[in-house]
């Protein structure tokens, strides 16, 4: 059968109700950090579960990993250690405070940071690690968290695909780390268009991040206008940043958060079916949670194997000629030119994170995909590796 319209990689799952809310703004007049911004960061810690706990809405999960680390004093003459096989931003904001990221492999099954390679990079100058929950599978967390709590490391979890993950019957967000930060980027499993969420239980770190978020201003604009009161009065108590969330990215976030159960299921039936599609294939597949745990199912990895006598850029393009959009989770940093002529890195530090990332390839999985559409993509891995 022969589809004409391309089925891309991702797309975001909008309804009217988010569409409303995004006009009841646009009409109050308020459309930067306010109400809704606030109605969503307290509607978040209650998601949670755990109303005491300090959700500040940001920009971006970049500006939230920034603010984390800023807010836990990590500067230069620093060590943060992160995983190779990630985005570039979760070493980045180590380079915005002139600190230094350590880079470690990954796991082979889950692609996710061990706490034996965490343990090993450990030096006196370590502050801070930044476990990245890949995909959506948490990391060993009990063992990262023991470890860094044993050298007085703080703990920033890089969750920007992990909601909703569960980690031994516990949300990402409710452990016992420093920070967790979460991404609402288009592709994620829900979506402000850009933005994020920056999860703490400490109210003192808390606090640093909503001045640090505004300029470094003592108060918010929607405190100090909204105020029945004459309240044009502020401090600037540090060189702060921009990173705030306005209403109109935050009243996407309200509904997108109340539909997070529904797209989760969604998610979760999408991975079975391709699990039990494609289990026969010349493909490595992705972990599913173990013990009490559940995957957010962000991504839909698979490996191209080699017996499958093609490789996975030519995967890739054949899908592509097929009307199949896919894409590659992660180029790994140490191959990236920056990271790799700054920090002298080459591929064989990293063995195990460099054969994921050419094996590698994302399928489409998100929720506006119908059964059919999945079909499809099932249908064109038969024709593509000849296995009909």
């Amino acid at each position: 059968m022969k589809y004409s319209k391309f089925l891309p990689f991702s797309l975001p799952e909008i309804g009217e109700e988010e569409i409303a809310e995004v006009v009841d703004s646009l009409r109050s007049g308020w459309v930067t950090t306010g109400p809704k911004a606030r109605a969503f960061e307290k509607q978040f810690s209650e998601f949670l579960g755990d109303s005491l706990l300090h959700s500040i809405s940001v920009n971006s999960a970049t500006s939230g990993l920034h603010l984390a680390l800023e807010a836990l004093g990590i500067g230069i003459g620093d060590e943060v250690v992160v995983p190779t096989y990630t985005f570039t931003a979760t070493a980045e904001v180590v380079r915005y405070l002139g600190a230094t990221p350590v880079f470690v492999d990954v796991d082979s099954q889950t692609y996710n940071m061990s706490a034996e390679t965490f343990r090993a990079a450990i030096t006196d100058k370590t502050k801070a690690v930044v476990p990245v929950h890949f995909a959506g599978l948490a990391c060993d967390m009990d063992n990262i968290i023991s470890i860094a709590r044993e050298f007085n490391i703080a703990v920033v979890e890089d969750a920007a695909h992990a909601l909703p993950t569960l980690y031994k019957g516990k949300l990402i967000g409710t452990l016992d780390s420093d920070f967790s930060v979460f991404s609402f980027y288009a592709n994620k499993t829900m979506t402000t268009g850009e933005g994020g969420m920056v999860v703490t239980a400490n109210p003192s770190l808390a606090k640093r991040c909503q001045i640090m978020r505004l300029h470094g201003i003592s108060r918010d604009a929607f405190d100090r206008y909204t105020s029945d009161k004459p309240a044009w009065f502020y401090e600037v108590v540090a060189p702060g940043f921009k990173y705030n969330m306005p209403d109109i990215a935050a009243s996407i976030g309200i509904h997108q958060l109340k539909r997070l159960p529904m797209f989760h299921a969604k998610r979760e039936e999408m991975a079975k079916f391709y699990r039990e599609s494609l289990s026969k294939f010349p493909l490595g597949l992705p972990e599913f949670a173990k013990d009490g745990s559940s995957h957010a199912w962000h991504l839909y990895p698979v490996r191209v194997l080699s017996e499958a006598g093609i490789t996975r850029d030519e995967f890739i393009i054949r899908m592509a000629e097929e009307g199949i959009g896919c894409s590659v989770h992660f180029i790994p940093l140490h191959r990236q030119p920056y990271w790799r002529d700054t920090f002298s890195l080459s591929n064989e530090t990293f063995p195990v994170a460099d054969k994921l990332f050419l094996e590698e390839v994302s399928l489409p999985l998100y929720t506006k995909m119908t059964i059919q559409d999945q079909q499809r993509v099932v249908d064109t891995i038969v024709k593509v590796l000849n296995c009909g």
